[in-house]
């Protein structure tokens, strides 16, 4: 992770987005049926409402992006089903993974959760990246706010410029910790602009399942 920001910055202030009626298509770990990740991305959530210049993460769709596959307009329905079939056949050879959110990741365009230990997704990625490019011949595009892959859940987007140090003195380091089990991969197409959480799930490649 880079150091620390100084200043919070507008995520959406120069940030192209689909137009209504227009999709990216997003592997995502989804955490909607996880209330124990919803409670800690709640505690996390108050205390940064009380700083204003944030938008939080709705609790249906906490997520952790592993990749992004390409848009509606390149990717037909039987490629995105070819991305699932060719996921489900890898990921039904490794068990459900273990992992902890606790500790608080700040860019300035964003407040996440690292998931611990991040090397143990890594058969989930090696999923993504290999349905994606057997059905279009293309790996993908990894999520940009991060230097390399770094499983994370974001919990809120900054939509105003702000001194991060008060941010990061509040809301710590660290937060208790939380224990996680990945058990599925989903496909989601994000409708329009990224902040309408206009969410489609295609399907669902499930670990340690044929």
């Amino acid at each position: 992770m880079s150091p620390l920001p100084t200043m919070m910055r507008d995520r959406w202030q120069n940030r192209p987005e689909p137009a209504h009626g227009h999709g990216t298509v997003y592997w995502h770990m989804l955490f909607k049926d996880q209330p124990q990740v919803q409670a800690t991305a709640r505690k996390a959530q108050r205390v940064l409402a009380d700083f204003g210049g944030f938008h939080m993460t709705p609790p249906e769709w906490l997520h952790m992006t592993t990749l992004i596959a390409g848009s509606t307009d390149e990717l037909s329905s039987d490629q995105m089903k070819a991305m699932l079939a060719t996921a489900q056949q890898l990921l039904s050879k490794v068990q459900p993974i273990k992992v902890q959110l606790g500790r608080v990741l700040y860019h300035p365009e964003a407040i996440m959760l690292g998931a611990e230990p991040a090397d143990a997704l890594a058969p989930v990625l090696r999923a993504a990246k290999e349905g994606t490019r057997v059905a279009t011949g293309k790996e993908g595009q990894m999520n940009g706010s991060l230097p390399q892959w770094t499983p994370h859940m974001t919990i809120s987007y900054s939509t105003s410029q702000q001194p991060a140090a008060p941010i990061i003195e509040t809301l710590g380091k660290e937060v208790p910790p939380c224990d996680v089990t990945i058990s599925a991969l989903s496909l989601v197409i994000q409708w329009g602009p990224e902040r309408e959480w206009d969410w489609e799930p295609v399907g669902t490649a499930r670990l340690g399942t044929p």
